[in-house]
């Protein structure tokens, strides 16, 4: 009986097969691929220099992909009205241009809103400045380790007249600044009309890059997740951060501070940054508070009332509407602000929110529902 040798053909790996979706056809042999130690830290050291230059392209990018980031986050915010108007017969063009225009409407009134107030605000911090150093001075003598005497604010850099110097230089960097803000707007508003105009091209073109229609239909719900996510998390948080804002105006008013509109308008802006939004305007009102008012404990009562309307809010108010759906780790919503606000800075805080949204959104509808839990001990 002649002997006849094993059948051995072309050698494809696992990975390969997993990957093609093929299966195992005769001739082939399968062949199980074991990296080492060596090439784990090859492929990991590869990544870690991909990303490094990513993230050094963003940051010396900033003044172009920031405000076209911007855009394409507010125009994802703005695509279910899109659609809404497309579904009434708008044209892409009409729709664009109308909600760009009114999105520009509604920055111009809120900026327009604050100049005067802000205005006051700069021609009256000299007097503000001397008030404040006349109320904490008592406070501060108590602490002896702190050697802080009234000369201190009569020479040296903390003198009125140093403050003023070091707000002239200020000022003349806000004005250097000025004209790269400007382009900045303008490259926004341009990349957010554009991006409205061709939002559906884009989407389709974004799915179409996909072969298998099992990845496309995976596109086509990750796309329309984000969306929904966006827009419904933004359309809720406006309405409660806005009834916030109205709250916050009648505490200033009734509170004794100066400009109570200046004060709801600014709890409905910070209110949009998290953590660090809701501490900074906390602070600016025990500030303000202590500065209006002779008692310390009358003057902390604004804040004090906000930080409960706030508290009560973030904890209640707005995870009892939307759900678990969109829940975040804290954690990772603070390291992202910081993160962001280091790279872009005031910008960047606003958009570490939105951008974690969007990655948490993708990563739920890549995982699957099903994937087995890990058996804890206990």
């Amino acid at each position: 009986m002649a002997y006849e040798p094993e059948r051995t053909g072309q050698v494809q790996p696992l990975a390969d097969l997993a990957r093609n979706g093929a299966r195992e056809e005769p001739g082939l042999v399968r062949v199980r691929v074991e990296r080492d130690n060596l090439d784990l830290a090859k492929i990991w050291s590869i990544i870690g220099l991909f990303t490094i230059a990513v993230l050094t392209v963003v940051y010396t990018m900033s003044a172009v992909l920031m405000p076209i980031t911007l855009a394409v986050v507010v125009g994802l915010i703005l695509g279910l009205l899109a659609d809404k108007l497309h579904k009434l017969g708008l044209p892409p063009i009409l729709s664009a241009i109308l909600l760009s225009t009114l999105f520009g409407l509604g920055v111009f009134l809120i900026v327009n809103a604050l100049a005067e107030p802000v205005a006051n605000l700069a021609q009256n911090a000299p007097d503000m400045v001397e008030g404040a150093v006349k109320r904490i001075m008592p406070y501060l003598q108590r602490i002896e380790w702190l050697r802080i005497t009234p000369a201190s604010f009569t020479s040296g850099p903390v003198s009125m007249e140093g403050l003023l110097t070091n707000t002239g230089s200020i000022l003349q960097l806000l004005a250097a600044g000025l004209t790269p803000a400007l382009v900045q707007a303008l490259i926004f508003f341009a990349a957010l009309l554009l991006f409205l105009m061709g939002r559906l091209q884009l989407r389709k073109a974004l799915i179409l890059t996909f072969r298998n229609r099992d990845k496309r239909l995976t596109a086509i719900r990750i796309l329309n997740a984000i969306e929904e996510a966006l827009g419904f998390y933004f359309a809720t948080a406006a309405l409660v951060y806005a009834s916030i804002g109205a709250v916050v105006t009648v505490i200033a008013y009734f509170g004794g501070l100066s400009m109570p509109v200046l004060w709801g308008v600014f709890a409905f802006i910070s209110s949009f940054v998290p953590y660090l939004g809701f501490a900074l305007m906390t602070l600016s009102l025990a500030a303000a508070g202590i500065l209006s008012h002779d008692t310390l404990i009358i003057g902390v009562l604004p804040a004090l009332a906000f930080f409960s309307i706030h508290l009560v809010t973030e904890n209640l108010v707005i995870p009892g509407v939307m759900g678990k759906r969109l829940e975040i780790n804290p954690f990772i919503i603070f390291v992202a602000i910081i993160f962001w606000s280091w790279m872009w800075g005031a910008v960047g805080a606003m958009l570490a929110l939105p951008l974690s949204l969007i990655v948490m959104t993708i990563i739920n509808e890549t995982l699957p529902d099903d994937r087995p839990m890990p058996q804890l001990p206990g």
